[in-house]
């Protein structure tokens, strides 16, 4: 064949059917063009790399493996060329203009079946060349084969209808593909455009990738090296350039698996919380790769949702490089990936709290609110996550905080419950008349001071097999214990506890004496079923028009000075009885946060110190 002869060919149907779909409808963003050729001559130079050891005749073999981009903005070209395999001319008929390589048949035939959207099922067909089409009117790929015999050529196509192959004199081997682009997309012949793709999405790839001369991707992957081989400097240069981060890493994992999944992953937790500081709720800082190249900067459904405030990289060979951002969330390898990666996480800083207590306490103090979010939202880790948990109780000293896991460690024996309560601080949970029975008992009870922490006590519901319990409602036993005092006698007992029920009507649902009660008159508990203080707040702030009747079982202490007098004074002066009934109700609710009108209280209390003053 002459230089000027030139060898026309009609594309496949097949071919002109995916260059349609490519060109309309394929890519979310069309940006991504950039990353598929990319990551395709990336590929051309790894299968030189393997060759190398093989095959002795190699054309050109001292030719640097690199990726040269050059834009052109006056021409309005983009070039991308690497001294990779490069194409013979059958190879070019078969890989670019036949259904025999490309996967094409088989991608274009699972469309028709499943009835997908293309975008839905490129993941699996390595299709990624036609993209060049979506910004390009006239693509031109250069080729010259690693074979000693091979020729020099040029594949010439718009896209449309076919493609024309001639010689092409003075060709390096390789393949260089130079892309006159579309007058709307000319933007891709900028190098400032060009740049950023480049840094977006193939920073990581394993050659050097040259932009008009200049090297752009000058940091390693080190999600694939070796930790050993990685200083902390090394590391936290990694976390603020490829986590876009201006703080220092709290904790990393970098980890390696080949089962159930190949997974390659850095992650770091920071050491800020930006939310914390009022910045909103932060997207996914956990990028996912394939081989290297960017699939997804911000991919949701990989990691669950609480674990948005983790940085890093997730690099899965495993994993198609097409696949798409729709079909993220329904992908069964992805959903796998992150459960690996969740669960990895959670194991890491458990160990972490474990071997330095004192720094997991900081920054469980800055980043607790996403731990409870998790066992809210996240079933399936909820029993790791409550491991992470950190609270004051009333054994550890004030300031101090334990896990649930010491709690269990310290029950005592035939314990089978975790006893809780929930308030605004420490000094106010430990005023409650509600401790009073469990100090007495050296029975441990944690304090939950955070406005979420109700959430977080009725998701979990247990730990370790051990029920977790609120101190505030009834229905708690109690084993027996010596009181210090005299009492009333069961006959006064019962009969004043139905003098207070009589008086006290449908505000109280029982009244009794009980187990509860040392130091305090008297005590208001929530039913078992019923709603504590912090839930009817909640409710309130999210439906103005909430309205539950709030009913009591009130327990007394038949041993406290104001209970007995009480019992002489509902014969002896009945006015006055009733008087000091509703006030001890009233302060009940108060102790338990369930008084919410207290203009009748006001008025009472004025009545009492009336006839105190005489």
């Amino acid at each position: 064949m002459s230089e000027t002869t030139v060898e026309k060919h009609v594309f496949q149907a097949e071919i002109q059917q995916l260059l349609d779909l490519v060109v309309h409808s394929l890519y979310t963003d069309k940006e991504i063009f950039l990353r598929e050729l990319i990551s395709n001559a990336s590929d051309s130079m790894e299968k030189l790399r393997h060759m190398e050891a093989t095959e002795k005749n190699i054309h050109e073999p001292t030719l640097p493996l690199e990726i040269h981009i050059t834009t052109d903005a006056e021409a309005k070209t983009l070039t991308i060329a690497d001294h990779g395999i490069g194409m013979t001319r059958a190879e070019l008929v078969e890989n670019l203009g036949t259904i025999a390589h490309s996967g094409t048949k088989a991608f274009l035939k699972s469309v028709k079946e499943s009835g997908s959207t293309p975008g839905n099922m490129i993941g699996q067909f390595g299709v990624g060349f036609y993209s060049a089409f979506m910004v390009a009117d006239e693509v031109k790929v250069h080729s010259r084969s690693w074979r000693e015999d091979g020729e020099e050529l040029v594949w010439i196509s718009d896209g449309k209808s076919g493609y024309e192959i001639e010689e092409s004199p003075g060709q390096e081997r390789g393949v260089k593909v130079v892309m006159h682009l579309k007058e709307e997309l000319s933007e891709y012949s900028e190098e400032i455009r060009i740049k950023h793709l480049i840094e977006r999405y193939s920073n990581f790839v394993g050659f050097p990738i040259f932009l008009n001369g200049t090297r752009v991707n000058e940091v390693e992957a080190l999600w694939l090296k070796n930790k050993s081989e990685i200083s902390e400097d090394e590391y936290k240069a990694f976390y603020q350039f490829a986590c876009k981060a201006f703080d220092e890493p709290a904790y990393r994992l970098h980890f390696s698996a080949d089962a159930p999944i190949a997974i390659n992953s850095l992650v770091f937790a920071p050491s800020e919380n930006p939310e914390r500081m009022g910045f909103g709720k932060v997207e996914c800082g956990v990028s996912l790769y394939s081989k290297k190249v960017l699939i997804d900067a911000e991919p949701k459904g990989l990691l669950p949702d609480w674990m948005r405030f983790m940085k890093g990289v997730v690099d899965s060979a495993d994993l198609p490089l097409n696949i798409s951002r729709e079909t993220m969330q329904d992908s069964a390898l992805v959903k796998k990936l992150g459960a690996v990666i969740s669960k990895r996480v959670i194991k890491m800083f458990e160990k972490e709290a474990e071997a330095d207590p004192e720094k997991y306490r900081g920054f469980y103090k800055k980043f607790d609110r996403f731990f409870k979010e998790g066992i809210a939202t996240d079933y399936a880790n909820k029993d790791a996550l409550a491991k992470l948990l950190r609270f004051e109780t009333s054994l550890t000293d004030a300031g101090a905080v334990c896990g649930l896991t010491d709690y269990v460690s310290r029950v005592k024996d035939g314990q089978e419950s975790i006893y809780y309560l929930v308030g605004g601080s420490r000094e106010q949970v430990e005023s409650s008349p509600y401790i009073e029975a469990f100090k007495a008992r050296g029975l441990e009870v944690v304090y939950f001071t955070d406005a979420v922490d109700e959430y977080v006590v009725e998701s979990l519901g247990q730990f370790d097999g051990k029920k977790l319990v609120s101190i505030r409602h009834g229905g708690v036993d109690l084993e027996d214990h010596a009181p210090e005092g005299d009492s009333l006698s069961e006959e006064q007992t019962a009969a004043l506890c139905d003098f207070l029920k009589t008086e006290l009507g449908d505000r109280v649902t029982a009244v009794a004496s009980g187990k509860r009660l040392v130091d305090s008159p008297v005590i208001a508990l929530v039913p078992t079923d019923g709603m504590s203080p912090q839930m009817r707040q909640m409710m309130r702030a999210m439906d103005e028009n909430f309205k539950d009747d709030i009913k009591v079982e009130l327990e007394i202490n038949p041993r406290h000075p104001l209970v007995k007098k009480l019992a002489e004074a509902k014969d002896s002066n009945p006015e006055l009885a009733k008087l000091v009934a509703l006030q001890l109700l009233d302060n009940a609710l108060i102790a338990a946060g369930l008084l919410e009108d207290a203009r009748d209280t006001v008025t009472r209390m004025n009545k009492l110190m009336e006839k105190a003053m005489g």
